[in-house]
């Protein structure tokens, strides 16, 4: 019998993360398997053979992807024709959905067998999408219960996986051994967490900020930490600092490590919502888009809420300031009491972390050979 053949396409360093692990689970049962596609360095490792770098189809924002529209178009209708010729057992679509569902639609249309691993939030808003995914996908495979449930409902074959965060982060993180890492001692910390891109920083990092000085009014001892996700976001929150006068201490990355010290988080919607409620520690997200994107997506979203906490919830349980509702008086006055008790917030939280607690990768090489009919 000729060995498995797995086709993967990750377009960034999140994909690869996810692609390597679900390929240490498939070379755990099939040894023999080889993978082909497009990955970054941990995929390589672990024996992709990459057509291009994966560098090349990270690109963020409207603007750089049409600055990069030819050679995107170009490079997936090659990878499309060599991966029919290949003829893999199957082809494994991981996140860029705007990517790979394409290849996914034409590489089933030749008789492949195709999976997409991450959900797009295609339940949220643009939810027609759900049709070329059922079109082209074999196989959905999401990263959190809500999701699943609707692909159900669509008709889209589909398994929940959990969430590789939830697999990596303690239960319980220690506080004192953050703390001590990081030079804190005793006292309340809050952890600011402004977002990770230049648009969001230019947006929300004045207004933290403003509220950090709030927050110290009412409670004089408290210390601030705020990682930053690269050297650019540094630079342009310490420009920000200049002329203030904050207990603040910037951290280059280690995100993990300031949300295990504090007490609670100021933070912009998005995934590291969800690395806060892993870490079981009380929240108050905050958001800011250019107005005409706001009101656009107001028409758009599905969804009566925008932070993970709250979807996986299915209710309200952290607040969300967004747009004009989000000022430094009443972030601050909403961020306050939960230093003294978050835990209506956080009781929930471990349930969450429970139900996200599945071993994803393993979980995703079951329903792929499940898929194959474990061959």
């Amino acid at each position: 019998m000729a060995a498995l053949c797995v086709a993967l396409v990750a377009g960034e360093a999140s994909g690869d993360i996810l692609g390597s692990g679900l390929m240490r689970a498939l070379k755990a049962r099939h040894p023999e398997v080889r993978f082909i596609g497009v990955g970054g360095p941990l995929m390589e490792a672990e024996g992709l053979q990459s057509y291009f770098p994966m560098e090349r189809l990270s690109v963020m924002g409207l603007v750089e992807v049409l600055g990069r529209l030819r050679e995107l178009l170009k490079r997936r209708k090659a990878l499309i024709r060599t991966l029919i010729d290949e003829r893999p057992d199957v082809f494994i679509g991981i996140d860029a959905p705007d990517f790979t569902l394409n290849i996914e639609l034409k590489l089933r249309q030749a008789g492949i067998k195709t999976v997409h691993y991450v959900s797009p939030s295609v339940w949220a808003w643009r939810q027609k999408r759900v049709l070329k995914i059922r079109e082209g996908c074999d196989l959905m495979l999401t990263l959190l219960p809500f999701e699943a449930k609707f692909y159900e409902e669509q008709g889209v074959p589909v398994r929940f996986v959990g969430h590789p965060l939830a697999d990596s982060i303690e239960l319980h993180a220690d506080r004192a051994a953050a703390r001590a890492a990081l030079g804190l001692g005793e006292g309340p910390v809050v952890a600011l967490m402004p977002g990770s891109r230049g648009g969001e920083v230019g947006r929300l990092g004045e207004l933290f900020l403003d509220t950090a000085a709030r927050i110290r009014q009412a409670i004089p001892g408290v210390r601030f930490v705020c990682p930053c996700a690269n050297p650019s976001r540094r630079a342009q929150l310490e420009q920000m600092l200049q002329g203030r006068d904050l207990p603040l201490t910037l951290l280059d990355g280690q995100s993990h490590l300031a949300l295990a010290a504090c007490d609670a988080v100021l933070i912009a919607s998005g995934t590291a919502t969800l690395e806060a409620l892993l870490y079981k520690r009380p929240m108050v997200v905050a958001y800011r888009l250019a107005p005409l994107t706001f009101w656009i997506l107001k028409r758009m979203v599905r969804s009566p809420y925008v932070s993970l906490p709250n979807l996986l919830a299915q209710r309200l349980l952290v607040p969300e300031l967004l747009q004009d509702a989000a000022t430094p008086d009443a972030l601050a006055a909403t961020l306050v009491p939960l230093l003294a008790d978050g835990h209506q917030q956080t009781d929930s939280f471990d349930q969450i972390h429970q139900t996200l607690r599945r071993d994803a990768s393993n979980q995703a090489a079951d329903a792929v050979l499940a898929l194959l009919g474990d061959r």
